[in-house]
């Protein structure tokens, strides 16, 4: 019985650590049939409930007809739910186009590109991840629609124009393709093209294996058009009996190691419980949404949305750190007199200050400066820590520092006694460094340090040898007097 408080609070830190070792963004996608806000606005009731109901952190649209039309759903829509949703810079081609909302507080925008083809654009959408400093590749596509071997044809040209654009791609990349393809099943041909795995790395996987033709009631649960039976407010009738909404992703999300990976089992046609086959969506009962979800996904659109979750996991992390060691430091031209590793390491800013990530690095002898990558590191506030060869563990100043994942940031202790916690700095030559001394590690200079140092002195000892304060790889009176006077000033490690 004893071990039972035991074994719950170590499965509650595997449930604290699991949670965050990867962020979960939800992707969704939605046509919205043909909205155009100057006609459309009374939509946007059904619209809201429908975006309510799903949250997602992506929105990717079809259907939407020009810039205004984009800022009257973003400020009607999207931020009646939230004011950190905005939307991505949107491009007016030829027939309707495709927009992308997101979640501001975890994404930024980077581009639009748009993919001409004979009907209209696809949108290759980039967005960067602030938490882990991912970047993701967001194909939007709205394919030729109708049925015959000639728009099958043109479905089939199309994608090719967007293979031609993942096929480019570096092997590894991150990207999805999402919208409404007006695909008829798995052997059309446009479809097979899309998962076509050739030289390159730019084929799609799909999550779902369903062969043959989509619209047959063993597949009802992934349909997705039409979500009414009879005519009204445009678009197409005759109730649920098509997969035409899709999501689809690369072989890095589809793999167990990329920075973005696509989470088993999340994807869902939102509103589709499986049993509404060739019927309205809000005939009672709908097993999958509430009623009033239901009622809106009628109203809002003769499609319903997809969604998918992803995890994101951190990417590489550069710290460019520059830090002086007071015993190397050759005080008449500022340099140190080698080059030596340290160690730092990356704590969480707030009690009981647990280590994230660290990493070790060579401190040039000339500018001062190392480069430490790290890989486990999110944007957000940390303390930074130096261990080295006979330093003073210093960490960095109180209250902590923001570091973004994913790009390179900087940090200087020698420009103030402040950039470290408690000043625990000292001047020497104009450079605010860390104290040396620490012969043993064990966070103070004191006796034991001497002892040490005295010691190898009387011995004659050289080489790289930690009583080597000074750097000269000899151990002697010089190492001795820096370990003495930190000795009497009684230097210890500062932390919060």
């Amino acid at each position: 019985m004893k071990l039972r408080p035991i074994l719950i609070l170590l499965a509650i830190q595997l449930c604290l650590t699991d949670s965050y070792s990867q962020h979960t963004v939800r992707i969704a996608t939605y046509n919205l049939l043909n909205y155009d806000s100057s006609v459309d606005t009374l939509r946007n009731p059904f619209f809201r409930t429908v975006v309510a109901g799903m949250t997602p952190d992506v929105l990717v649209v079809q259907e939407i007809i020009g810039s205004g039309s984009v800022n009257v759903f973003r400020r009607q829509v999207m931020n009646a739910l939230s004011y950190n949703y905005t939307a991505g810079t949107f491009i007016d081609g030829p027939d309707t186009d495709n927009a992308i909302f997101f979640d501001s507080s975890k994404f930024r925008f980077i581009s639009n590109i748009p993919i001409p083809t004979a009907y209209r654009n696809l949108s290759e959408f980039r967005l960067f991840h602030k938490p882990t400093g991912d970047s993701l590749r967001i194909f939007a596509c709205h394919l030729k629609a109708d049925t015959g071997t000639l728009n099958q044809q043109r479905r089939a040209a199309q994608v090719d124009s967007l293979r031609k654009r993942t096929d480019a791609l570096s092997a590894g990349t991150s990207f999805i393709t999402c919208g409404d393809f007006n695909m008829y099943g798995a052997n059309e041909t446009a479809y097979t093209k899309l998962m076509q795995v050739n030289s390159s790395d730019g084929n799609f996987n799909d999550p779902f294996t369903m062969p043959g033709i989509w619209n047959n009631s063993a597949y009802s649960q992934y349909h997705t058009q039409s979500t009414r039976r009879r005519s009204f407010g445009g678009g197409a009738t005759g109730g649920l009996d098509d997969r035409f909404d899709l999501i689809l992703y690369s072989n890095s999300v589809k793999s167990s190691t990329g920075k973005v990976r696509y989470k088993s089992g999340s994807m869902k046609a939102y509103g589709n419980d499986g049993q509404h086959y060739n019927d309205s969506i809000n005939r009672p009962p709908n097993l999958s949404v509430t009623q009033q979800i239901a009622d809106a996904l009628e109203f809002a659109s003769d499609h319903l949305p997809v969604y998918a979750e992803f995890y994101f996991y951190p990417s590489k992390t550069t710290l460019n750190l520059t830090l002086a060691i007071e015993g190397y430091l050759d005080t008449v031209v500022t340099k140190h007199r080698i080059r030596d590793t340290a160690k730092v390491f990356i704590r969480n800013s707030l009690p009981p200050y647990s280590i994230t990530d660290s990493s070790r690095a060579v401190i040039d002898s000339v500018s001062l400066k190392a480069v430490f990558e790290f890989s486990n590191i999110y944007s957000g506030n940390y303390y930074i820590s130096v261990k080295g060869r006979n330093i003073i563990e210093t960490w960095s100043r109180a209250g902590g520092e923001i570091l973004n994942a994913g790009i390179i940031n900087s940090y200087d202790f020698t420009s103030s006694a402040s950039r470290a916690y408690g000043n625990n700095l000292t001047l020497r030559g104009g450079k605010y460094c860390v104290y040396s001394g620490d012969v043993n590690g064990d966070g103070a200079v004191d006796a034991s340090d001497l002892s040490n140092a005295d010691n190898d002195a009387f011995s004659f000892t050289s080489g790289y040898v930690n009583t080597d304060v000074n750097g000269d790889y000899l151990v002697d009176a010089s190492d001795i007097q820096i370990i003495d006077n930190n000795a009497y000033l009684v230097i210890t490690s500062l932390t919060p």
